[in-house]
């Protein structure tokens, strides 16, 4: 019994740690895109870079609670947060680039 409860809160505690979406900086369809579709891609792509931003405040209940409840996970989501800063910035650069090969 004891083993269930300390696997069930492990679970808990690994599934907690609330992580910015790093995107793909290169979509196997990109190429297929229209000019519409581009342009969907990149406001997704920018969303994604500001909901990063937001996770990496301090002030978020969410990293609060990092740094009073399991300190290393503060430090490995702040990791996180820029590689997803990163990724969608270079995702959105990369769709700009094939707008302008079409000629959108």
């Amino acid at each position: 019994m004891q083993k269930t409860i300390i696997t069930f809160l492990l679970l808990i505690i690994l599934t907690a740690c609330a992580t910015p979406t790093v995107v793909n900086i290169i979509g196997p369809n990109d190429n297929k895109l229209t000019c519409e579709e581009l342009s969907k891609e990149i406001e997704i792509a920018n969303k994604y870079a500001n909901e990063a931003q937001e996770a990496k405040k301090m002030s978020s209940p969410h990293n609060i609670g990092a740094i009073l409840f399991f300190l290393p996970g503060a430090g490995v989501t702040m990791k996180n947060v820029e590689e997803a800063v990163i990724a969608a910035k270079e995702r959105a650069l990369h769709l700009n680039r094939l707008k302008e090969k079409k000629g959108c």
